[in-house]
């Protein structure tokens, strides 16, 4: 037997502000979160987002086809409650900083990741004073807590909203400067997808594209372009 699944009853779907911020109503009656919190997200950019989610459903509520109302959810019900320890896990990739690992050889993948990555390094080091340092191969590389420590607080400064779009483009990327970059806006979103994936697209340079590996990618980059609109909506107010 299926499930139940949620089918449209509502003809009119209104974003009104609320006591801390803006929620979305389908005739009247308030959305809410899976854990019946009342679904409030801090910018009415962000709620109207969520509006014309529920809006284009037809038929059964798919909730693959409403990504920010499924980013909302999550800021609610998974980030807030567990803020401390979700911001302790995203600001750890600074320990393990993808733009940390380089390659040992060949000189010319070596001086690609130096063209695209020291920039980023360099710039954090000028916007935090976070200077990470660099290795060549897969053995771990040691980060001074000096360093990490300023890029920690950036992160738990951050909202639950803004922590929510923010791990998916520090997880996505597999680095905390990139993540960082993107959210401040010293790099757009698609070239910070593409510094994150200069290592991978390297490979398909050497050895051809795979057409399955491609299509993953693809995902993962809306998923990383969805993230950024996330955190940026997650600041309007």
């Amino acid at each position: 037997m299926s499930g139940w699944k949620a089918k449209r009853f509502w003809k009119d779907v209104q974003v009104v502000p609320a006591q801390t911020g803006y929620s979305v109503q389908l005739d009247g009656r308030p959305v809410k979160t899976p854990a019946k919190t009342l679904l409030v997200v801090p910018s009415a950019q962000f709620a109207e987002a969520i509006a014309t989610e529920w809006d284009a459903q037809e038929g059964e509520v798919n909730p693959q086809t409403m990504p920010f109302t499924r980013s909302a959810n999550a800021a609610l019900d998974k980030v807030a409650p567990q803020f401390r320890e979700v911001a302790d896990m995203v600001a750890a990739y600074g320990g393990t900083d993808l733009l940390c690992y380089r390659a040992p050889n060949p000189q010319e993948l070596i001086s690609r990741q130096a063209q695209a990555w020291d920039p980023l390094l360099d710039w954090a080091e000028a916007e935090f004073g976070a200077r990470l340092q660099v290795g060549h191969g897969v053995m771990h590389v040691a980060q001074d807590m000096a360093a990490l420590q300023p890029l920690y607080a950036q992160v738990h400064a951050m909202t639950p909203y803004q922590l929510t779009g923010f791990h998916d483009l520090v997880g996505i990327s597999g680095s905390l400067i990139v993540g960082l970059a993107v959210a401040r806006g010293h790099v757009d979103a698609a070239h910070g997808w593409a510094i994150s994936r200069l290592d991978e697209m390297w490979q398909a340079e050497q050895w051809g594209r795979d057409e399955e590996a491609e299509e993953l990618a693809e995902m993962k980059r809306q998923e990383f372009l969805h993230a950024k609109r996330v955190f940026d909506l997650s600041l309007l107010t």
